[in-house]
């Protein structure tokens, strides 16, 4: 990576929303400003797990004022992601789809692994080198991750449905404090955790280190009331929880270090901790610097000019391990595929280099992984794979990425009446094209004949594809020429059509 290129990282938080931009100076980041706001977007849910629409206002009024800052910016110096809250959060497309216009690059929405992966990351850059071993916790506004790690390394990762805002609103609704409100919390916040005492014993780390928010509130009110800076303790504990509770309530609380907007929250944060300090027996938590929008910027770092330290690739080769692909196949499909999607997107006038790529290497992974539900169902494979890659902790993927490979999946077979809807996105239409032709082309399971074969658009609304194959073609391979005259007939049920000539 060249001197003086820019990278900002945009964390859409249950909490705040936070905004990291700096520059890269001999291949390290250097921050140059830190922005954040107080959304509180995870408060924002109602009953029916729908963003309110004073929610989904307040996120799009933050996201204004980033992409205000953010512009000029090119798609590959920015990377925005989204948590727990838009996890939930049925409407989370209705939100996204502003959200991303307003910003002016895509949000996506990641796993809680995937979140857990990036908060150790972004903590390990920003502690000394060492091979020390970590339990991070990172306490947020409606999840709390938890990562075993090692150095540079995360071994064990797991994300928990428990947070300072849910917490809060659940347990401490009116604002009140006492030590029964704070008893049942604590044993509340044990109940969801208690599956993390055999992952994360004891005996399986040496230094426990807090990220993030809820931490960092605590830490801050220790140190103003002469508590030693960096660490927090189950003696600190206690006596915040004494001052909490002596308070009585949030509107009376007054304490040196304590900031307005944590007042409300912070009743579900403290026995949240607690809780984990009981649980784990920790004794001293120590403050980490790094956190999930210092883990965007290591993977910008990593992945901007270079994809073959992409760790998704390495994501798809276990899922292709984990379910027994023939990983063989697979990538005797995806050669194919992507050729066919090359000639289609030359056809078409496409000149984005980084675009094509893109789609090529999500066309590719598709392909390798198009086989992924034969361990559940033969018949039915792709229908059991869709569902596979639409609901597996994939590292590196965001769930919109994770979706966009099950439709792929899905439909590489079968009838296309399924993606109707889908199949209005041009891009993923071509993409789902490719795989089906190179899927019915390598169906003996062996390299092809595509001497002389093209896949081209003909019609200037680019409804109608063509695929041209040489003259003997059809004849040299007549079971192939057979199942390409079926896919024309698939085709012709949708908007869109097929013709094949001479095959």
């Amino acid at each position: 990576m060249h001197m003086g290129n820019r990278l900002a990282a945009v964390d859409l938080g249950s909490n705040s929303f936070r905004l990291e931009i700096g520059r890269v100076e001999h291949c390290s980041f250097v921050r140059t400003e830190y922005l954040k706001e107080t959304v509180r977007q995870g408060g924002g849910l109602d009953d029916d797990r729908n963003l309110t629409p004073q929610a989904m206002q307040a996120g799009w009024d933050c996201l204004a004022r980033f992409g205000e800052r953010l512009a000029g910016y090119k798609p590959g110096e920015v990377r925005a992601v989204a948590t727990q809250t838009l996890r939930e959060a049925r409407n989370r497309d209705a939100f996204l789809e502003r959200a991303n216009t307003i910003l002016g690059f895509p949000i996506n929405v990641i796993s809680g692994r995937e979140e857990a992966r990036l908060i150790y990351q972004g903590v390990a850059k920003m502690l000394p080198p060492s091979d020390e071993r970590r339990i991070v916790l990172d306490i947020g506004g409606r999840s709390t991750e938890l990562i075993l790690g090692q150095g540079a390394n995360p071994l064990v990762m797991e994300s928990f449905r428990v947070g300072s805002i849910a917490w809060s609103t659940r347990y401490f609704s009116d604002g009140q404090f006492s030590k029964k409100s704070f008893a049942i919390a604590e044993i509340a916040a044990k109940a969801v955790l208690d599956e993390a005492l055999d992952a994360y014993h004891p005996d399986r780390w040496d230094v426990a280190y807090g990220s993030a928010g809820t931490v960092g509130a605590i830490a801050d009110v220790l140190v103003a009331s002469g508590w030693p800076a960096g660490t927090v303790t189950q003696d600190g504990l206690d006596w915040l929880l004494d001052k909490l509770v002596a308070a009585q309530s949030a509107d009376r609380l007054k304490l040196a270090g304590m900031r307005e907007d944590r007042k409300a929250i912070i009743g579900g944060g403290v026995s949240i901790v607690r809780a984990i300090f009981n649980l784990l027996g920790i004794h001293t938590l120590h403050q980490a610097a790094g956190g999930l929008r210092h883990g965007l910027i290591c993977d910008l770092l990593g992945t901007t000019n270079n994809h073959t330290d992409d760790l998704r690739v390495k994501t798809v080769q276990r899922l292709s391990t984990k379910f027994g692909v023939d990983t063989v196949h697979g990538e005797r499909v995806g050669k194919v595929a992507t050729h066919l999607f090359g000639q289609l997107m030359a056809s078409s006038g496409t000149t984005d280099p980084s675009e094509s790529d893109r789609h090529l290497r999500k066309l590719r992974w598709a392909a390798q992984l198009h086989e992924i539900g034969s361990h559940i169902s033969h018949s039915e494979y792709h229908k059991h794979g869709a569902y596979i890659l639409d609901h597996a902790d994939a590292m590196g993927f965001s769930l919109s990425e994770m979706h966009r490979l099950s439709l792929l999946v899905l439909g590489h077979r079968g009838k296309l009446r399924k993606l109707e809807a889908a199949l209005a996105d041009t891009d993923l239409l071509a993409q789902l094209m490719a795989l089906r032709l190179a899927v019915i082309l390598c169906h003996a399971r062996r390299d092809p004949d595509l001497v002389g074969m093209r896949l081209e658009r003909v019609d200037a609304q680019g409804r109608t594809l063509q695929l041209r194959c040489r003259a003997g073609w059809a004849e040299a391979f007549p079971q192939s020429a057979y199942l390409l005259r079926e896919e024309v007939q698939a085709w012709q049920k949708t908007p869109w059509s097929l013709d094949v000539i001479g095959c």
